[in-house]
């Protein structure tokens, strides 16, 4: 039998993001909540799409230091984060440039995106996202203050950078019918997968479906 690689995947260019779900953010936050029973019926592209925009799309084409501005900052435009998408046919990199998904690994690897010895709730959840940091792009910033060289000032900032953009999940999920669960991942072997270089590491996971209740 054939082993699939990403190479065997094609890319997918997502649908422009539709709006009229939600008709306040205060509704969207008056239904945010943590979910782990989720079933494992699929998501729509287009929902998948809106919500992937909600992440950290960009929404102007004209944002801080003269680069497109996202949905959810970070620490002077440097846009540290990626969102990665584990699907049962393979894990993709979300492109908010080109609103895309592109394949890195084929195969079902939405186990990965839970921390070892996590309880296995919402196993076959139909999405779980993958927040990476890429350090390196501190060196590109908008803005170098010092903090942006310091490794534990470098912490502190893409950890708010990945719970702004996991935030805006919960609420996208909230407007959309569905609900997510944000968790730890596992990070030793995400980054084999993955092919993460050495300024790249795996954050967090978060599962994403209809609730099974």
């Amino acid at each position: 039998m054939k082993n699939n690689t990403a190479e065997d995947l094609s890319p997918i260019k997502l649908p422009k993001p539709v709006f009229p779900h939600c008709s306040t953010v205060f509704e969207a936050l008056k239904m945010r909540r943590t979910c782990r029973a989720i079933s494992d019926k699929k998501i729509p592209l287009q929902i998948l799409s809106d919500m992937l925009w909600a992440a950290q799309g960009v929404n102007r084409v004209h944002g801080p230091f003269g680069g497109p501005g996202r949905t959810a900052g970070s620490a002077s435009n440097s846009q540290e984060i990626s969102v990665y998408v584990a699907k049962e046919e393979g894990t993709y990199l979300y492109e908010p440039d080109s609103h895309t998904m592109t394949p890195v690994a084929a195969g079902d690897n939405r186990s990965l995106a839970i921390g070892p010895g996590q309880r296995t709730s919402g196993a076959n959840a139909p999405v779980r996202f993958i927040y990476v940091v890429d350090v390196d792009k501190f060196k590109t910033a908008g803005y170098q203050e010092p903090g942006l060289y310091d490794p534990e000032v470098q912490k502190s900032y893409y950890f708010v950078d990945t719970g702004l953009i996991a935030q805006n999940v919960y609420l996208a999920t909230s407007a959309l019918g569905l609900v997510s669960w944000f968790h730890n991942c596992n990070k030793t072997k995400l980054a084999k997968i993955l092919r993460l270089k050495p300024h790249q590491r795996a954050l967090f996971g978060q599962t994403i479906g209809y609730a099974d209740e």
